[in-house]
């Protein structure tokens, strides 16, 4: 007879030999473990399955379009939130456009008075060395006599420049829209 608890054996050597018959009494011991299915199970879980589906599909369903709409209503509020912060920074950008409007009216108004108080040659000097579009509006708003003597001291190309750019502004069939 073979001894299975030996004085000497250490506790793992007794758990690797008490391990194999433990396993089978397990298995054993699963009732219908080892049972093999007969196809008519088959026909009755097929039909269990199709009723089981047929039974959750509308709270499926249900659940779905519950998901869809939470989604939308995130998409709602994020969108919401989105227009809020542009409807603010147009405000903004409104409020800032405004005032540089009323500042370069004012910038505008401040150096035409400045050149309807210089002679006509220094002015001359300084108008053909701005930008053309400054210049012609400068020149714009002071008066016909004090603008002819401004261009006829101005170089030739540059007071001909301007003359066009004036003429263009008050051409009628020119579009208003700046873009």
């Amino acid at each position: 007879m073979m001894k299975i608890f030996n004085p000497d054996m250490t506790v793992l050597q007794l758990l690797r030999r008490l391990a194999l018959p433990a396993a089978g009494l397990v298995l054993l011991s699963i009732p219908g473990a080892f049972a093999q299915e007969h196809p008519e199970g088959d026909i009755t879980s097929q039909d269990e399955i199709k009723q089981f589906c047929t039974n959750i599909a509308d709270p499926a369903r249900d659940q779905r379009y519950l998901l869809q709409k939470q989604e939308l209503e995130k998409l709602r509020a994020d969108i919401d939130a989105r227009m809020a912060e542009m409807d603010k920074r147009k405000a903004e950008y409104q409020d800032w456009l405004k005032r540089r409007d009323d500042f370069l009216k004012q910038a505008e108004a401040g150096l035409t008075e400045i050149y309807k108080k210089m002679k006509p040659d220094a002015a001359a000097i300084q108008l053909q060395d701005m930008k053309i579009e400054v210049a012609s509006a400068v020149i714009m708003r002071l008066g016909p006599r004090q603008s002819s003597l401004i261009l006829n001291e101005m170089d030739p190309q540059k007071a001909a420049a301007i003359a066009s750019v004036i003429a263009s502004a008050s051409d009628p069939n020119t579009s208003k829209d700046p873009s």
